[in-house]
């Protein structure tokens, strides 16, 4: 298949307006409360309010009448406010989570704030110069570590036992280079610590290795999945599970710890595995068995690299606000998850970045596009990165980068393409002076994506990469089948791409 036509000033230009104008469709703030607070991925009896959690450690009343004189009275009759349980269990009805400043949703059925969504979002907030929404972006996520104890995969109380992967540093980084604000740069410190200590202690923490791994707190099946995910047929994406269970041999992992055949039923460590596996932000690939269910046996690539930089980043960060000391304590550890990272997730045979598995204490050698996370946080040696640019045609497409080279109807495998992982891939071969093979899969992926916008006048979430195509959901047979329309990280990693091929790393 051949690479699309090189889109011309005016189509980016045309792009690059329908950006600038779509942060504005993206924004939640108080006066959107109602809009916020409707979730589609929940069956709602349409006369019941939806409900509005605060936090406990907040002045309920008080934002009660902020919220009244922001809403119009008919609006807030929709909405009901409640204080937050102290124990999640304790939680009857979903609703979601108050934020008190603006923020970007990725759009679609993404009707709230995720978490690693929004390091991508912001990048484009800052190249359309949105300082005030860029700031408030990454203001909410801080709030959230300071009230509901850690970045939620997204603001509703069905994501309270979960985060996503940790990109909070970088984007605490990445706006103090636009503010230069040294005293709201030192107001972070202590969340960041907190962040950074959710995922290096147990259960995050394997011991034994030293290398951390996603793990939700919740049990059972996710709610958002039971109602949102379903097919024509009616049947929900346990059920589709289930099918597959019965049909297919597992070679992977041991099926009777998440399948109960004669019942037919899946298991609670199968709930705790799905819960796990939506963390990591892939939901869904087979990366860690199919359906990923086996994920909290493994250290993963993406989320020790993206806790590498983050130590580097607080580094940085005391390095900045003049604390030597801790500065030293920071780029130490920063020095010691390098030698893990080296001693357990690279693959010199192969030459690339896998998956360990703590209990067979081997690596799974499932090709996926983290493998490009340690060159785009310059963890790799040159040596190394050059091995990775050796296997770059088991990743590249016409559209860019795909997200593994398996087919198996999971949105986060083969054929599909996603604007963050093409970004990191250009970002990490730029780092290592690979500029041409940069530039050439930047330019496949804008191509791609300014083409698709000609056609159906939106950026969506993700790509048909072999196809060149934004109609995936024939393809998609597992989790939600549909492609939505926005969408936050597209958009801001459009904005980078455009950036970066002049600027380079």
């Amino acid at each position: 298949m051949s690479t699309p036509p090189t889109p011309t000033t005016t189509q980016i230009d045309t792009v690059r307006a329908h950006i600038k104008k779509t942060w504005k469709t993206l924004t939640r703030s108080h006066q959107d409360l109602l809009k916020s607070a409707k979730d589609s991925k929940l069956d709602h009896e349409t006369e019941t309010p939806w409900i509005v959690y605060i936090s406990p450690s907040e002045d309920c009343p008080n934002i009660q009448t902020v919220l009244e004189r922001s809403l119009s009275a008919k609006d807030m009759q929709r909405i009901e406010i409640r204080t937050l349980p102290s124990q999640v269990e304790a939680i009857q009805e979903h609703g979601l989570l108050y934020l008190p400043g603006p923020y970007v949703v990725p759009g679609g059925r993404f009707n709230e704030m995720y978490g690693w969504d929004s390091y991508f979002i912001l990048l484009g907030l800052l190249h359309d110069e949105e300082w005030e929404l860029a700031q408030s972006q990454v203001d909410q996520l801080l709030y959230q570590v300071q009230h509901y104890g850690t970045i939620l995969n997204s603001n509703r109380t069905y994501m309270l036992s979960r985060s996503q992967p940790p990109v909070l540093s970088m984007m605490v980084l990445a706006l103090f280079q636009h503010t230069h604000d040294e005293e709201w740069l030192k107001s972070t410190v202590p969340l960041l610590e907190q962040f950074y200590y959710y995922w290096v202690v147990p259960p995050h923490l394997n011991a034994a290795t030293g290398l951390s791994r996603f793990y939700a707190f919740g049990e059972g099946p996710a709610p958002e999945v039971l109602f949102s995910e379903r097919d024509e047929e009616g049947k929900s994406h346990y059920d589709r599970v289930k099918e597959y269970y019965q049909t297919f041999e597992v070679k992977d992992y041991d099926i009777n710890l998440y399948y109960d055949r004669e019942n037919d039923e899946l298991t609670s460590l199968f709930y705790k595995g799905d819960r796990t596996m939506r963390e990591s932000g892939f939901d869904i690939t087979n990366r860690f068995g199919p359906f990923s269910v086996d994920i909290l046996y493994y250290a993963p690539v993406c989320l020790n690299s993206l806790l590498y930089q983050m130590e580097q980043d607080l580094a940085q960060i005391n390095g900045i606000l003049g604390n030597e000391e801790q500065k030293q304590q920071w780029s130490d550890r920063a020095d010691i998850r390098r030698d893990r990272i080296d001693q357990y997730l690279w693959d010199e045979e192969q030459g690339l970045y896998f998956d360990y598995h703590f209990q067979s204490g081997e690596c799974r050698r499932y090709i996926f596009a983290t493998t490009f996370y340690p060159l785009w946080l310059g963890i790799a040696s040159q040596a190394q990165a050059q091995r990775v640019v050796e296997n770059l045609s088991l990743f590249e497409a016409p559209g860019g980068i795909l997200t593994s080279n398996s087919v198996t109807g999971n949105q986060w495998d083969a054929p599909f393409g996603w604007a963050p992982l093409t970004l990191i891939a250009v970002l990490g071969l730029y780092r290592y002076g690979y500029h041409a093979e940069g530039d050439r899969i930047a330019n496949k992926f804008l191509a791609m994506v300014i083409k698709e916008f000609g056609r159906h006048k939106t950026l969506v979430e993700k790509y048909d990469v072999e196809r060149c195509s934004a109609n995936v959901s024939d393809d998609i047979s597992f989790g939600y089948s549909s492609n939505e329309v926005g969408f936050g990280w597209t958009n801001g990693v459009i904005l980078e791409l455009l950036a970066a091929r002049g600027r380079k790393v």
